[in-house]
Order: C-alpha cells, then structure tokens, then sequence
C-alpha cells in the first residue's frame, strides 16, 4: 500500500493564524511532481503557493476554493507514486493511483485518487465534478471534457452549466410518459444563480470577502478612525519630464532592459521632498514621534485580487533604472498572486498612481501608521498662463494625504511644491536644489 502524505496550510506569517483557499492548480487524480505548485491561498498580505510535499497523486481534498483553514490543517493528501510511464499526468491509468496488479482494489484498501468512469465515453469523470452533476441532475456524457486523458473537471461541469444547460427530467423507462418538468429549485449556490439570471430572475450571488479585502477594508477604516485626515493639492506641468522620457527611452531601455516610466521620477522627487519634510515620512508611536532618515516608498500596484503595496527599500540610494525594474518585477509578481508578505511589510510612504484608470482627481487614504501618500492621476493637455500668454500644456494634479497630528497643513504644502519644482525642473534631481 502506498504511503499517503497530507498537504497542510503552512505557517505563512508570524501573525498569521488563517488562509483563504484560492485556486486549485491540480485536481483529483492529478500525478504531481514533489515541489510542484498545488494550490494558491490568500493571506491577510498576500498569496502564496503551496507545494507538493511529495511526487505522487493528489487526492481527498477537504478545502476548496473561497473556503478557510487554519494554518496547519490538512487541506488534501498525496499518495506517494511515481510518475505514470506516459508522462501525462496518469492519463493511461485515467489518474487514479496505481495498483499491484490489473485486478480491482479489496474493499478494505484505501481508495484511489479520485476518478469513476464516465457514464456516457470512455474518459473519467473527477469526484468534483460528479457532485456538481448529481446536483443538477446532469449526465456525463452531455458536458465536454478538457482535463488530460479524457478526464471530465469541475471546471467543465461548470461552464456548461453557466452556458445555460437545462436540468433534463429525471430518466423514464421506455414505454413510460414523459415526466413532467421539474419545478425550478432554490438559488441555493453561484451556479445556481447564474442558471436562474439565464432563465430571466433576479439573482444575487454571496462570496466570502478575501483575506486581502478585508484587511485592507479593515486598515482603510483603521485609519480614518485614528488619523486626522486631510488632503491638499497642486497640479505639475509634465512637459519637461515628457521630453526627457521621449529623448531616452529608447537608450534607456536598450542598456537597462527596462522602459522608463514617469513613477522613478516621482520616487526621487518624493525622496528628495521626504528629505526638506522629515514629518511627512514620520509616524507616531504611543505619544512619540519616529523620524527616519532612510525612505522606504511603497507603489500602490493593483493585482489579481486587489491593490497591494510592495515597499521600494532605501530609494534614496536606488537609481531610476534600479526603482523601473524593481517596480516592473513587482507589478509582474502582483498579476500572478505571487507578492510575498516581506514584500508588502514596512514602508515610509506611499505613492499611489489612479491616473493609469483615468483618474483626474482623487484623495488616496494613507496606509498607517504612515502619515502621508502621494496621489498622483492622468495626464491632460490644459490650458495654463505662462508669461502673460496662455499655452496648452500637459497637466497632472497631485493629491498629498497627510496625518494633521504630525504633519502641519505648511509642510504638506511646501511637500507638494518641492514635488512640483523637481518634475518642472528635473535637473534638480541631480544638482540636488
């Protein structure tokens, strides 16, 4: 008999004592390689993947997606095999676990990993998948199947339903009356729902807020709670900064094999306003005031599940190639749910771009203990007085958000304008005036 190993919720965090279930990445009956991603979950900070702690088929998972567990429960198990000889995942063996011989398992021994045949062809038919087909009174043979050898997935099953599949009547011998129609039964699950919106009803679907929403629900009411809030503004012409980008973008980018953005910019600049306005990147600690002489900026990047903020550390002593890069590889971390929580820990201060939405003009909330964030959002060609003439120019505004306890409305003001004066004038950045 093979060895059975759980796959448990490991410790991902000092604080952290629950996860949210994310997406499986393997299913039922699925050979798995030992280290091999298996499913994703979601922590009060971030995402993280789950291994497989040995090579073998996935079965008996208990946990699935949207659902919690408490960090070390047993969320599936693996029985320890090796890898099917075709190399297709067990498509040969239509993903069960393997067996001495051909002939058919005692009943005292433990059940294979997960597949029945299906009624209808010669695939198989996934446990998932055949609760969601006794539920809705479906037979196999009617749902396309997409998993490897044949195998019939809860996803499958799910996708025909939501295509608008019809539940058919309970089956009746031959030379029986056709049934009457079944009566429509109770939205009692998403799929259901979305079965009842086809047929024309109205519809409402409850999902569990992830841990990632409500922690930042919960910071977000957190701050407006024990912070005074208030926010200035100003608006920058980015003409100047737009010419250097045209001018080197191309060079920039073939040395450091990276684009050049406007936010590496913006991240020295707020260095170099951070610097005049230490209150700005202070926070409060009891009845203390903590002043750093470091800048660990945080960039507010929206991701698969949410807005996370990954801190730049130390970018005072980071170049513009260095602040591109970084922020690149975190936007790319950030799209696969992939942002770690040493990731999202810490941070000076934060910038937050809703221009690239189509924002025009917002109040970011500060992230605490924090005592400011930077708002900035879209460019748009504006008429503006220069010299006694008017001139369109590319305009931004800025939002500054700023605690009242630490900071006095002068610096947040003279904070804004030592932003404005670096972007109209980026030479500043290096002769650091």
């Amino acid at each position: 008999m093979s060895d059975i190993i759980p796959v448990e919720v490991p410790t991902v965090g000092e604080s952290i004592s629950e996860v949210q279930i994310g997406n499986w990445l393997k299913q039922e009956g699925d050979w798995v390689k030992n280290g091999e991603d298996l499913v994703e979950i979601e922590t009060e900070k971030a995402s993280v993947q789950i291994p497989a702690p040995a090579s073998g088929y996935l079965q008996s998972i208990t946990k699935q997606s949207d659902e919690f567990a408490e960090v070390g429960q047993q969320i599936a198990s693996i029985q320890v095999a090796e890898q099917p000889a075709d190399g297709d995942g067990g498509s040969s063996s239509g993903g069960s676990a393997p067996t001495a011989s051909n002939a058919a398992p005692a009943p005292a021994a433990p059940a294979p990993a997960a597949s029945s045949p299906a009624k209808g062809g010669g695939g198989f038919v996934m446990p998932a998948a055949q609760r969601l087909l006794d539920e809705h009174k479906l037979d196999a043979s009617q749902v396309p199947a997409t998993g490897p050898g044949g195998r019939l997935l809860k996803e499958d099953v799910l996708a025909y339903i939501r295509n608008g599949a019809s539940r058919p009547a309970p089956a009746a011998p031959p030379t029986a009356p056709a049934a009457p129609a079944a009566p429509a039964q109770p939205m009692s699950s998403p799929e259901t729902a979305s079965l009842m919106t086809s047929g024309g009803y109205r519809s409402e679907e409850v999902k569990p807020m992830s841990m990632l929403r409500r922690t930042i629900a919960s910071r977000l009411v957190q701050a407006q709670q024990t912070a005074a809030l208030l926010t200035t503004f100003n608006e920058i012409n980015m003409a100047p900064v737009m010419a250097i980008r045209s001018k080197y973008k191309d060079a920039f980018a073939k040395k450091h094999g990276v684009k050049l953005g406007f936010m590496s910019f913006f991240a020295k600049a707020t260095v170099e306003a951070l610097r005049r306005y230490p209150a700005v990147n202070a926070e409060i600690r009891g009845d203390s005031m903590v002043y750093r002489n470091y800048q660990d900026i945080g960039i507010a990047i929206g991701g698969g599940k949410g807005l996370g903020v990954p801190v730049l550390r130390n970018v005072e002593r980071m170049s513009c190639a260095e602040v591109e890069g970084s922020i690149a590889e975190y936007a790319r971390l950030a799209g696969e749910n992939r942002l770690q929580p040493s990731d999202l820990m810490g941070g000076t201060f934060t910038i937050s771009n809703g221009g690239i939405y189509g924002s025009l003009l917002s109040t970011p909330i500060v992230n605490p203990p924090q005592s400011g964030i930077l708002g900035l959002h879209s460019i748009q060609e504006r008429p503006v007085a220069e010299d006694g003439q008017v001139v369109i120019r590319p305009m931004m505004y800025v939002a500054l958000t700023y605690d009242h306890r630490i900071v006095d409305g002068r610096e947040a003001v003279g904070f804004l304008v030592a932003i404005k004066e670096t972007i109209e004038d980026p030479a500043r950045l290096f002769l650091e005036v």
